[in-house]
C-alpha cells in the first residue's frame, strides 16, 4: 500500500513537470516568434515598386504608376502602355527574375510585419484616430468615407497595422501624417485583401496575402504588393516611397537660408523659392500669401498668378521631425499692372496728288495789224473785192481797239489841212501882186 502510494506521488510529480515543461516551451516559443519594432520593416528589391502583382495586375483608365510594375509568376499585365491607358515611370518587370526576386522580398517583409508585437490590439476602426508610432493589431481594419487617420511623428517614426482579415479605405477618406513623418515608415500587413475607396488619399505600403483593389480616383503614397493575387488599378496615381530617411541616420533642425521674395505683379506668373538645410530634408508650410500663390510643400517653391495688388506678410515654417522648426516672417509686394499707353495714332500719308497735266493751250496767231493801204469806198477792200466786214484773204480778223489807225488819219487830216493852208496864203499872196 505504501508502494503504491509512492509510485502514485512519483506520477503526479513527473506529470507535474511534464505540464510545467510544455508551458516553459509554450511561452518560449510565443516569446520567439514576436519581435520589437526597432525600425522600418526591411522591403528589399521590392521598395523599387509602386505596383507587384503575383497573378494579374489589370488597369482601366489613365493610370500613373510612379516606381517599377511587376508580375510574377503570372504573365497578364494590361491596361498600360501610354495615354489613354496607364504609364508607368520605371520599369516592367513582367515574370522575369527581378519580379520573382521582388515577391520573395515581398514575402519576407509580409513575415516580419505580422510576427511583430502589437503597441495595441483589438483594433477595429480608425476614423479620428491619431496615432502614436508603434504596432497595431486587429481582425478587419477599416477607415470609412470621408474617414481620416493621423499619424504623427518625427522622421524616424514607424507604424505598422496588422489586419487578420481585410483592410477597407473608405471613399474620399484620408490618411495624414504629421511632424516630419514619412510614409516610407508605415506598413500595411493584410492577411486577406485591400480595397482603397473612390477619391482616397492613402498613404504606405500595402502588403496583402491576397489581392489589391484601388477603386476610381483614388492616390497612394506608397506601394501596392500582393503576395498570390491579383492588383487591380482605375485611373489611380501610385507613386512609390523615395528618398526614405535611413534609420539611425544624424538628425539636424532645419534652417531657412532663403533671402527676401521678389515682388510680383497683378496677372503676371510669379516665382519664388524657399530654401533651407537640415537633416531629413525639411518640408514648408506658408500662410498669409496673396490671393493666387501656393507653396509645394516639398520643394518649397512659391507659384502662381497674383491676382490683387498689395504688400502681404507671409510666414514660412520649414520643418523636418527635429525639433525646432524654423520660422521666417517675410513681405511679398504684389504690384499693380503698368497702365498699357495708349498708342498715338500712326498718321496715314496723305498722297502727293498726282498733277493733272495742264493742257498746252491752243496758239493763239498775234493780231495782225492791217496796213495802210488806200482804201476804197467805206466796206470795200482796196482791190475793190469783197463786201463791207470782209476781211482780206490769208489775214486773221482784228479784235480790239488798236490807236494806230485812228492816230494816223488824224494824223494825214493835220497834213492836208496845212497844205491847204499854205496853199491858200499863196494865192493870196499872188493875187495882190
Amino acid at each position: 500500500m505504501h508502494t503504491h502510494h509512492l509510485k502514485r506521488g512519483s506520477a503526479l510529480a513527473v506529470s507535474a513537470a511534464a505540464i510545467a515543461a510544455m508551458i516553459t516551451f509554450s511561452t518560449g516559443a510565443g516569446a520567439s516568434a514576436a519581435t520589437v519594432i526597432d525600425g522600418p520593416v526591411g522591403l528589399g528589391t521590392a521598395a523599387t515598386y509602386g505596383v507587384l502583382g503575383a497573378s494579374t495586375v489589370t488597369n482601366t483608365g489613365p493610370s500613373v504608376v510612379n516606381g517599377d510594375l511587376g508580375l510574377s509568376p503570372g504573365t497578364s499585365i494590361t491596361g498600360f502602355g501610354g495615354a489613354p491607358n496607364g504609364v508607368v515611370n520605371g520599369t516592367v518587370h513582367q515574370t522575369d527574375a527581378a519580379a520573382a526576386q521582388a515577391q520573395r522580398d515581398t514575402t519576407t517583409a509580409y513575415n516580419v510585419a505580422a510576427s511583430l508585437s502589437p503597441t495595441q490590439t483589438g483594433l477595429t476602426g480608425l476614423n479620428g484616430l491619431s496615432l502614436s508610432p508603434g504596432v497595431y493589431s486587429g481582425g478587419a481594419l477599416a477607415l470609412p468615407d470621408n474617414g481620416v487617420l493621423t499619424l504623427a511623428g518625427s522622421a524616424d517614426s514607424v507604424w505598422v497595422f496588422q489586419a487578420a482579415s481585410t483592410l477597407t479605405i473608405g471613399s474620399a477618406s484620408r490618411i495624414l501624417i504629421t511632424g516630419g513623418a514619412s510614409s516610407c515608415n508605415v506598413f500595411w500587413q493584410v492577411g486577406s485583401s485591400a480595397t482603397i475607396g473612390t477619391g482616397a488619399a492613402f498613404q504606405g505600403t500595402v502588403l496583402a496575402q491576397q489581392s489589391v483593389t484601388a477603386t476610381t480616383g483614388a492616390t497612394v503614397q506608397g506601394r501596392l504588393l500582393a503576395r498570390v493575387g491579383a492588383v487591380t488599378l482605375d485611373t489611380n496615381t501610385i507613386t512609390a516611397s523615395a528618398d526614405c530617411p535611413v534609420p539611425g541616420m544624424p538628425s539636424e533642425s532645419p534652417t531657412i537660408t532663403s533671402g527676401t521674395p521678389t515682388d510680383g505683379t497683378v496677372d503676371e506668373p510669379y516665382t519664388y523659392t524657399v530654401t533651407a538645410t537640415g537633416t531629413p530634408a525639411p518640408t514648408f508650410t506658408a500662410s498669409g500669401l496673396p490671393d493666387g500663390l501656393t507653396i509645394d510643400s516639398t520643394t518649397g517653391v512659391i507659384s502662381g498668378t497674383p491676382t490683387t495688388p498689395g504688400t502681404a506678410t507671409v510666414t514660412i515654417t520649414a520643418s523636418n521631425g527635429t525639433t525646432p522648426d524654423d520660422t521666417s516672417v517675410v513681405t511679398i509686394t504684389v504690384r499693380a499692372p503698368a497702365p498699357t499707353p495708349t498708342p498715338n495714332p500712326t498718321p496715314t500719308p496723305t498722297p502727293n496728288p498726282t498733277p493733272t497735266p495742264t493742257p498746252n493751250p491752243t496758239p493763239t496767231a498775234p493780231a495782225v495789224v492791217p496796213t495802210d493801204t488806200p482804201s476804197g469806198p467805206t466796206g470795200t477792200t482796196a482791190d475793190g473785192g469783197g463786201s463791207g466786214g470782209d476781211q482780206p484773204t490769208g489775214q486773221l480778223a482784228f479784235t480790239g481797239s488798236d490807236p494806230t489807225v485812228p492816230l494816223g488819219i488824224a494824223a494825214a487830216l493835220l497834213a492836208a489841212g496845212a497844205t491847204l493852208l499854205a496853199l491858200l496864203r499863196r494865192r493870196r499872196t499872188l493875187g495882190r501882186i
